[in-house]
């Protein structure tokens, strides 16, 4: 098992199991991890050898150091049966015409397929059993037929160049499917962790149990996801959100595996195992997508069900009717019949998909953007409109304080702010913290403190009384002037919440809190609109609010005070006309979020039902990765279809050649494999992509 298209025949014979929950291939070490039963086992393995292949049972997975050996051996293997198919071909060109010399030479042929097509002979064989014309079972036709028909040392060097090619083949798009899977590297296995006596010991990251406190420090990764509990640092966290600056962390901020401590030494509470990191469920999200077969791969997979078997009719007619048509000679025909054989080999068609939507979705989780399948890589660029919550993707999602005003000449400004410090201060309410964390100073001593729910909180403070509170419970009390409720206005229309201080008889304090729109946000939007995608706002927050928040990044299309039935439905009255993608992080969007065509979770700040009910996941929470998703579809798209193109192409040319012009089978080789590396090496251009 080497490449995708033997891949592809497992699968299909595993069809039909119910027991099977999955399959995982490494193509290089030729090694499969089928998720069964024990008592499944028997019937499996002997479906998998049913179709020509040997099974072997591993206890574990084979080490890295194993597969690479036998690679080497097998490339060793291949290039040696090279060297002889060449040694068959200077046999038949300098040796006398003797019988005793075309012996010889037939004898290092057969050497040389020996070396390099036993494996494809036994699935050919098996293959043309089951009347499945797969590409063993034409390597296997056209190379015994060259050399039935005295075409030996092609045979040989036809066999030895396609095994090797193949083995290049596989190695390349194992690249792509290993994009993702290095990241482990990126976690060190090992980790301080602080013992019962204080003292620091290194500890193997899998063994250190949820609670435990660890230490980085400064230029080493952190081996375990975790919450800062002492210490202050930049960290670069690039590998798993894609972000290229690095952010500053202190206590209560959480930290990823593999990512870097840059400076500081930091101690953190561990708060996943090593199974469970950040990082392991993005490379378990990317193996579970290649297993996918997105729209294209499909699509291309049942035409090469029917491309392979009509070509290899096309075949037999040229081997069997051009002699009576255009009167050419048996072996003639025959022999374009078998280069016709080689050309219809559909390895390069077949295999243009898999890499180039593997390379996708592995350059998409090296900038953060973790996408559930290929399929949703395709859609991506078909959306027409974008629907965006507010809370937490448009905006922070964390309330601040955006102005403040002392409005009183009878206490200075900086005993009107202190005072209002002290009592937001004692208040668990968001509003209440935006203000007490957005102003400085000393907090005063509080006596009576008390709340009043839906108004504001109450307190003593030397010997006088205060409030704190909305706009009605300042309202309800009298003490709102009009040039008071005109500026009250003003700072609504914003968008903006507001908290009052007063005393009994006059405001003393004006205190403006708004969720802030994220910097990204605006950029996000004109990206969209750049695209030709409409944006539209979907939020449970009142109309003046929104507004103020859809000018600010630049949209026009607002609809407000929606319950999570209500996004829903305007998702799916979108959905009907028009492929529609929807932006959200709360668990009040996950309904919308599974409707959209493409439903896209903030991985950072979303909420975990939100990201289950995803098919992509922004894992730094920048709107601009929406976009960015986008234009990556778009590209590989194009790709695909290149690749589709360029191997159809490329096998048209040949077959015009092969039956008019003078093509051999050498050619038809190089075309044939030439094409599946062009396919493979166009499709890995995705990974060095930076848009």
């Amino acid at each position: 098992m080497d490449c995708p298209t033997e891949e592809g025949q497992i699968r299909r014979a595993l069809e039909g199991f119910p027991e099977v929950r999955g399959l995982r291939f490494d193509l290089p070490a030729r090694a499969l991890d089928i998720d069964a039963p024990p008592a499944a086992w028997e019937p499996v393995i002997a479906a998998i050898n049913g179709i020509g292949f040997k099974t072997e049972t591993l206890s574990a997975p084979p080490p890295a150091e194993d597969t690479a050996k036998a690679q080497r051996t097998e490339l060793t293997r291949l290039v040696a049966a090279l060297l002889v198919a060449i040694a068959a071909e200077l046999v038949d060109f300098f040796a006398p015409d003797m019988l005793a010399w075309k012996v010889v030479g037939m004898a290092v042929a057969a050497g040389a397929i020996w070396l390099s097509g036993l494996a494809v002979f036994r699935k050919g064989l098996s293959a043309i059993v089951r009347r499945d014309l797969n590409i063993n079972a034409l390597m296997s036709v056209a190379v015994a037929g060259a050399f039935v028909i005295g075409q030996w040392p092609e045979a040989a060097m036809v066999m030895a160049l396609y095994s090797l090619a193949e083995l290049i083949e596989a190695r390349s798009v194992e690249r792509a499917r290993n994009a993702i899977t290095g990241l482990l590297a990126l976690s060190p296995p090992q980790v301080e962790v602080r013992q019962a006596d204080g003292t620091w010991t290194s500890a193997d990251a899998k063994t250190v149990a949820v609670g435990a406190t660890a230490r980085v420090k400064p230029g080493e990764r952190f081996a375990l996801d975790g919450r800062v509990t002492a210490g202050q640092g930049a960290v670069d966290q690039s590998p798993v959100t894609g972000e290229s600056i690095p952010i500053d962390k202190a206590p209560g901020d959480d930290v990823f595996a593999g990512t870097i401590n840059q400076s500081g030494a930091l101690e953190f509470e561990v708060t996943k195992p090593a199974s469970d990191t950040v990082l392991a469920r993005i490379i378990h999200a990317v193996e579970a997508a290649q297993g996918q077969r997105a729209p294209t791969q499909r699509f291309v997979d049942k035409f090469a069900a029917i491309y392979t078997p009509a070509v290899f009719v096309l075949a037999l007619a040229v081997a069997v009717g051009t002699p009576f048509i255009m009167g050419w000679p048996w072996l003639t025909a025959v022999y374009k019949a078998l280069v016709l054989l080689v050309i219809a080999c559909p390895c390069a068609l077949v295999i243009s998909t898999p890499v180039t939507v593997v390379s996708g979705l592995a350059a998409a989780a090296r900038r953060g953007i973790l996408i559930k399948g290929g399929v949703y890589l395709e859609e991506a660029r078909k959306l027409k409109v974008v629907a965006l919550d507010k809370t937490g993707t448009l905006t922070e999602g964390k309330p601040r304080l955006v102005a403040q005003a002392a409005l009183s000449q009878s206490l200075p400004e900086a005993e009107v702010l202190r005072i209002a410090k002290s009592l937001a201060s004692r208040s668990d309410h968001p509003v209440s913290k935006a203000v007490s964390n957005g102003l400085d100073g000393e907090e005063l001593a509080v006596e009576d403190f008390g709340a009043d729910m839906g108004r504001g909180v109450h307190g003593t403070i030397h010997g006088r009384k205060y409030i704190l509170g909305n706009h009605r419970w300042v309202h309800e009390r009298g003490l709102c002037s009009a040039e008071l409720e005109a500026r009250l206005e003003e700072h609504e229309a914003q968008g903006h919440t507001l908290s009052l201080l007063a005393d009994s008889e006059r405001v003393l304090g004006l205190f403006a809190v708004a969720d802030t729109v994220k910097e990204t946000s605006r950029q996000a939007v004109a990206d969209l609109k750049t695209l030709g995608i409409r944006s539209i706002m979907l939020t449970g927050d009142n109309p003046s609010t929104a507004k103020a928040i859809a000018g600010q990044v630049g949209i026009d299309d607002v609809q407000a005070n929606l319950l999570p039935e209500d996004k829903l439905k305007v998702i799916s009255e979108l959905g009907q006309t028009q492929q529609t993608g929807m932006v959200g992080d709360g668990v009040n969007d996950s309904p919308s979020l599974a409707a959209a065509s493409v439903g896209f979770s903030m991985g950072g700040a979303g909420t975990d039902t939100a990201k289950e009910a995803a098919d992509v996941l922004i894992m730094n929470d920048d709107l601009r990765k929406v976009p960015e998703t986008i234009r990556l579809s778009k590209r590989t798209h194009a790709i695909l279809w290149q690749n589709i193109v360029l191997a159809l192409g490329i096998k048209a040319v040949f077959f015009v050649l092969a039956v008019f012009g003078s093509a051999t089978m050498w050619m038809a080789v190089f075309a044939d494999m030439g094409a599946s590396l062009l396919v493979v090496f166009n499709g890995l251009r995705l990974l060095k992509s930076t848009r």
